[in-house]
């Protein structure tokens, strides 16, 4: 890989891991109702990918489809979880998106499973089990299990992408925004209150949030990664990208104050070689499934 591109992969991979903690900030410590939080960022993304939604892509039931799942469904999910889950915990957790998308591949792809990628299934199911585990027994939080959810949607949705022809970026970010704004904004009016007051009473903070994620994260980071998918093998890809969760919880030690204690460190280091296992294996889906997660 060229320095300038292993530079900007590296720069990706932070601009992920910081968001995590921003999108921490916005639906906890700032109480922004978290389906609200992402239906703005989605109207965002529309408004600035519109030039590019057409042509549609074909099926469009099929783009309907993974534009909801990768989209209003991951990170809505996602958003929920970080109400209660640091990010720390939901960057570990959130793993295992990469068994659920083997898994599925073998399903509905025909993908083969062989000794070592079921391996490093196991390892990642055990890394996250210990990340969630107390002396009083298993501690999976509602917040975590949203987290689960949330990965299962992203792996869901990145088994159809992959039936589909190839998708150029921005087209694929502007059928995702418009795929989730009108879902989470209905989904938020009915099940949500005080939007807008939380959101103005959050400040300029919660616009820069914003911004930071529909623009950075969205447009630039997806778009870039989508570039360097083309350019370059998943299996040099994917396992780089493991940067992200390593990222999310420096972050998150430094700025939400996360617990770097040595069951994070075991379930993290497991969590993630089991990752990097199955990512380094010959895989259709693994540059998807590790743009889908990240926030």
């Amino acid at each position: 890989m060229r320095s300038r591109d292993f530079a900007l992969l590296v720069l990706i991979c932070l601009t992920w891991g910081f968001s995590n903690v921003v999108s921490k900030l916005v639906v906890g410590p700032w109480a922004v109702p978290p389906l609200f939080y992402a239906a703005v960022r989605f109207a965002i993304v529309v408004v600035v990918t519109l030039p590019w939604l057409l042509p549609a892509p074909r099926p469009l039931w099929r783009i309907g489809a993974v534009g909801l799942l990768m989209g209003g469904g991951s990170f809505g999910l996602l958003f929920i979880g970080l109400q209660t889950a640091s990010p720390s915990a939901a960057a570990v957790v959130s793993q295992v998106g990469v068994p659920f998308t083997t898994l599925l591949s073998v399903l509905v792809l025909g993908e083969k499973i062989h000794w070592r990628r079921g391996l490093g299934i196991a390892l990642t199911l055990c890394g996250v089990l210990i990340v969630v585990y107390d002396p009083a027994g298993l501690s999976l939080s509602m917040g975590l299990w949203f987290i689960v959810a949330a990965a299962f949607a992203g792996s869901a949705g990145a088994i159809l992408m992959k039936q589909m022809d190839n998708v150029a970026p921005l087209r694929f970010q502007a059928w995702v925004g418009l795929m989730s704004f009108l879902p989470l904004s209905i989904a938020s009016a009915l099940t949500e209150h005080n939007q807008w007051p939380s959101a103005i009473a959050a400040g300029w903070p919660f616009v820069a949030a914003m911004l930071f994620a529909a623009l950075v994260v969205s447009v630039f980071a997806h778009t870039c990664y989508y570039m360097l998918i083309d350019r370059y093998e998943a299996n040099l890809l994917a396992p780089l990208t493991l940067m992200t969760p390593l990222s999310t919880i420096g972050f998150g030690v430094m700025i939400t104050g996360d617990k770097l204690d040595a069951r994070l460190i075991v379930g993290s280091a497991l969590a993630l070689l089991g990752v990097l296992i199955i990512v380094v294996r010959r895989n259709q889906v693994a540059p998807l499934l590790l743009v889908r997660e990240r926030p």
